[in-house]
């Protein structure tokens, strides 16, 4: 009889790390899958990105015989470099970016290189939960900020600090996703912008400002970077290729302060980003990406509107289930929030057995305690025909789910 795994003993894994497994799913295949941040997968521009390929492969591709640059392409850097300053009135050198996996390796490093256990990070009240993975992964205390539709309230943002420093422990660093906020949707407007850097640089705190939705823009006008205001070096600034061509690119970047940069590259394992991804995506940018923006947006505007359609249809009636959800003028979320007796993570379970995937508030919520009643629900996938009538099932169930729980 086989001897058990050596891997199957608690006593033999790091205390490190989380003590609940992870996921090793892939997409599900759910008829109504509403519960990741997809693009549309219809709009993903093969034919340009295979002959960005093949063009970068014949001029540079003898390269790849070499160890790409420890901060990524450098051409691909200086793209950035330029989109920035052109589309988020930020100043910096093709040296101040690092390129990273997405969005996600950038957000690790940055929390890796500032954070000790016990110290306080400060999102909004309901935020990314794959970032609130990795504050957790460093023992970081967590807490969430009232928000209303224009970003932190200014008030509550205060009175955690003070919170804090009341309990001995300090405020090391603010997370914000200020523009088309995962899960809430809104954007962080200019005012409250100004205000939370004010308030960072009074108490000497860092910022992590995740600007990886800000080209996925439907209505209304831009809003300058945090990172564009700030003149004292508390700003690092993230963003994506993801979101705009897709998941599985896996090319993202940052872009912050020397000293902070210095100590990244002391920790970023694996060398550089792919090169092979970087010389694709770099000619493909230079020549396709602002039309390929403007065509996804019209493409999500329009599953945007089937979502919000769906949901005035369904829930019109249903009083009794108290519904109520955003209306974002970008990015990719819809937050649904029904009365406060409603089991959302009840709802979501129910929903999964009859094919459709929706993602509870609580899980992302900071301290895991609010959000029983909301749910995030993603129109980025699924076509506009199958979101209107996924939105009329799932007021179904949440009225089931309503009747049940009395």
């Amino acid at each position: 009889m086989p001897k058990p795994s050596l891997f199957a003993q608690d006593d033999v894994y790091s205390r490190s790390i989380p003590r609940q497994a992870g996921s090793r799913v892939a997409h599900s295949g759910a008829p109504y899958d509403f519960g990741v941040a997809y693009p549309d997968p219809e709009s993903l521009p093969l034919a340009e990105l295979a002959e960005s390929l093949r063009v970068g492969l014949e001029e540079e591709g003898r390269g790849l015989a070499k160890y790409p640059h420890p901060s990524g392409y450098p051409p691909l850097r200086e793209y950035v470099a330029e989109k920035l300053a052109r589309d988020r009135s930020l100043s910096v050198s093709p040296e101040d970016i690092i390129l990273g996996d997405g969005s996600s390796q950038p957000n690790h490093m940055i929390i890796e290189a500032l954070m000790n256990p016990g110290e306080v990070v400060l999102t909004e009240e309901f935020t990314y939960p794959g970032t609130l993975g990795i504050l957790r992964r460093f023992g970081a205390d967590i807490r969430g900020v009232a928000c209303d539709r224009e970003g932190f309230l200014p008030d509550a943002l205060e009175d955690a600090i003070r919170s804090a420093s009341g309990e001995g422990k300090r405020v090391k660093l603010i997370y914000t996703i200020p523009t088309f906020q995962n899960p809430l949707g809104w954007v962080m407007s200019l005012a409250r912008r100004r205000h939370l850097l004010e308030t960072a640089q009074r108490h000497g705190i860092a910022i992590l400002e995740d600007d990886c939705y800000v080209d996925l823009r439907f209505e209304g006008e831009p809003v300058p970077a945090i990172a564009s205001l700030d003149t004292d070096g508390v700003v690092v600034y993230v963003g994506s290729f993801s979101k705009i061509i897709g998941p599985g690119v896996r090319l993202g970047y940052l872009a912050g302060p020397s000293p902070l940069l210095d100590r990244i590259s002391a920790i970023k394992s694996g060398g550089g980003v792919s090169q092979l991804g970087a010389l694709a995506i770099h000619r493909y940018a230079v020549s396709h990406l602002e039309e390929h923006v403007r065509s996804a947006n019209r493409i999500l505007r329009r599953k945007r509107d089937a979502m919000l359609a769906g949901l005035a249809d369904g829930f019109g009636e249903l009083s009794d289930v108290g519904a109520s959800w955003s209306r974002p003028r970008g990015g990719l979320f819809i937050w649904l929030t029904l009365a406060p007796g409603v089991d959302m993570q009840a709802v979501a379970d129910r929903a999964l057995r009859e094919g459709m995937i929706i993602f509870p508030g609580i899980r992302l919520s900071p301290e895991g305690n609010s959000g029983h009643n909301c749910a995030r629900l993603c129109f980025g996938y699924d076509p506009p025909r199958v979101i209107r009538e996924g939105m009329g099932l799932l007021a179904g169930i949440c009225r089931r789910e309503a009747v049940a729980s009395v």
